[in-house]
């Protein structure tokens, strides 16, 4: 391995020349302290800036072992080490002078939630930061002494007192610690008690504006009804009381502007631990939670929706469903059953994201339309049994029908953003307004798998291409095996060509391409950071070129999820030090999966 001389060496060499000269820096350089890699090369200043990285053995970061020998520990520490590396890097970033990018020192920049991300990891007995450095020239020549100063004078003291836990003060890392026991703690008792979700008394859910997840400032903390009182002794934070909201259904309702779509938005990001100060940091949902609405025009391939929609005038078949262009109520019935499929337990709605027609049909329209000329069953003839039936819980959000009323097991109502029970209330009137009779079919979830097939992304990609043999009757899948696996050795030289095809582009949160091909995620509204957003990005890209054969959607989504549990995000790096992606969870994976278009178009639904 060369060391920092070598690379002194280098720099003089290569200056004045042009730009492209930059890619003989390519390797690794042994600075004492810490090692170098400069993993990626940007073609021009006004390129993408270069990808480079610094690895330490954490024996000789000095962190103590309790911080990052379990997963929840290691990904909170991960966490606070980045912040204080991103904040290091900022303060000289551009002070190296040149065009276009040159001098530009960046990583990472975590909002409120905790997430693990490929910036900062701790794994295989060291820890890797990962950073962008926009290479410094004047026009397109190299000013190789403004990238030493980058190098040598602003990168060392960044690394030094971010990355040795020597210069940290100490309760700042026992604090992270500590709250990421207790958020640990949290989570593992939510099944044992029955609920989907804790809130702590005193927490603050308002944000201060759509665009800003930080908290509101004199926004009222929250109270807690006495009847959802749950107490809970934390590992550290001691004696906590708290909102319970139990499995089964739950109905909050309200006036407008009183704050029940600010409680659903903070079970939606429940599923994610947030930072100290947040004032969600103890409002925690089952993980596995999943927000449903409706999302007209999207895409949806061979989904078994006779749950929901049945007997189409058309006479398409809805066991096994495929349209490129869905309504609203399709486009919620889809959501529903793919949460089904991707393991959820627990549902989040509003009514005011929904399509009415999909959640519930009141008396006096189905006087006018009979049952028989609906192919809707609506949500609300179904919610109780998705729960009795199946173990999945709903939290819905209702201003207008009271229909869920009936179903409920809690009902919560928000006033001046303070939630009350008021269950008895409500069953006082129920024999005032009885539920008009819903005729629906038997409560029968779905069997089998889904194949996953589309139309190719980039010149030789191959993946799934339509129905086989066992797929003519139902579009699932019988005895086929075929997928990635074993694929990368049989096509290595093959997928190298693919992934040079494959271009991808990210859209923030709202999504991304593939080539020319739009994987629109607007609306998986849990995806909360353009770093996830990448990282889905990538996953398919790997996918569509290591892919060979048929196989399922729950397959491919299962199959990602355990390359990441035994290699984190490493493997969707595309060869160098990639230091913008952040981990989505498993139920975006297959809401990526799910919105990648297909070659069977159908017609609206």
């Amino acid at each position: 391995m060369k060391n920092k001389s070598d690379l002194r060496q280098e720099l003089e060499s290569i200056n004045r020349r042009g730009y492209p000269a930059y890619k003989s820096l390519r390797g690794q350089y042994d600075f004492g302290d810490f090692v170098l890699s400069i993993d990626h090369v940007q073609g021009d200043p006004f390129a993408s800036p270069s990808n480079l990285s610094v690895e330490i053995p954490m024996r000789r970061t000095g962190f103590p072992e309790l911080y990052w020998k379990e997963d929840y520990a290691r990904v909170a520490l991960e966490d606070c080490i980045l912040r204080r590396f991103s904040d290091a890097l900022s303060k000289n970033s551009f002070k190296a002078k040149g065009s276009g990018k040159s001098g530009l020192l960046a990583t990472s920049r975590p909002g409120q939630e905790i997430l693990h991300r490929s910036a900062l990891v701790i794994a295989k007995g060291k820890l890797t930061a990962r950073f962008e450095a926009g290479f410094p020239a004047n026009g397109r020549t190299i000013n190789a002494y403004e990238l030493e100063k980058m190098l040598f004078d602003f990168l060392p003291p960044a690394v030094i007192q971010s990355l040795y836990y020597k210069n940290w003060k100490k309760e700042i890392l026992q604090k992270n610690y500590e709250l990421s026991v207790d958020q640990h703690f949290i989570r593992e008792e939510l099944p044992k008690r029955k609920l989907v979700a804790f809130l702590s008394e005193g927490s603050i859910l308002p944000r201060m504006s759509g665009v800003s997840s930080k908290p509101l400032r004199d926004a009222v903390p929250l109270s807690v009804p006495e009847s959802l009182k749950v107490e809970l002794d934390l590992p550290f934070h001691g004696k906590m009381s708290g909102m319970g909201i139990p499995q089964g259904v739950t109905l909050i309702i309200g006036g407008g502007y009183h704050g029940k779509s600010t409680l659903l938005q903070a079970l939606e990001q429940g599923v994610y631990n947030h930072i100290a100060g947040d004032g969600r940091e103890y409002a925690l949902t089952e993980d596995t939670a999943l927000k449903l609405r409706a999302e007209d025009g999207r895409s949806v391939r061979n989904l078994d929706l006779s749950l929901f929609i049945h007997n189409l005038p058309n006479g398409k078949d809805t066991k096994c469903f495929s349209t490129a262009d869905a309504s609203g109520s399709t486009s919620q019935a889809a959501a529903v059953m793919e949460g089904i499929e991707a393991g959820s337990h627990t549902f989040l709605i509003d009514e005011d994201t929904s399509a009415t027609n999909f959640l519930v049909r009141d008396e006096f329209m189905q006087k006018i339309v009979h049952g028989d000329k609906e192919p809707i069953t609506p949500f609300c003839a179904r919610v109780r049994d998705l729960y009795d039936q199946a173990g999945i819980s709903t939290v819905l959000v209702a201003g207008s029908s009271g229909a869920f009323f009936h179903m409920a097991d809690t009902v919560i109502q928000m006033d001046a953003y303070r939630p009350f029970d008021v269950r008895g209330k409500v069953e006082r009137f129920l024999p005032e307004y009885p539920l008009p009779a819903f005729e629906a079919d038997k409560f029968q979830l779905p069997e089998g798998e889904r194949i996953f097939w589309g139309k190719s992304v980039g010149q030789g990609t191959a993946y799934s291409r339509g129905p086989g043999k066992d797929y003519a009757k139902n579009g699932r899948r019988g005895d086929d095996r075929s997928g990635i696996e074993g694929s990368e050795n049989r096509h290595r030289t093959e997928n190298r060509g693919r992934e040079e095809r494959i271009k991808t582009k990210v859209m923030s949160t709202d999504g991304f391409s593939l080539n020319h091909d739009m994987v629109d995620l607007r609306y998986v509204e849990q995806i909360i950071d353009s770093e996830q957003t990448a990282a889905l990005a990538k996953m398919m890209k790997y996918l569509l070129t290591h892919l060979s054969g048929r196989t399922t959607v729950d397959r491919l989504a299962k199959m990602l999820a355990h390359q990441i549990e035994q290699d984190g995000l490493e493997p969707f790096m595309d060869g160098y030090g990639y230091c913008g992606l952040a981990m989505p969870r498993i139920q975006e994976i297959y809401a990526m999966l799910n919105r990648l278009r297909g070659s069977d178009p159908g017609k609206k639904g």
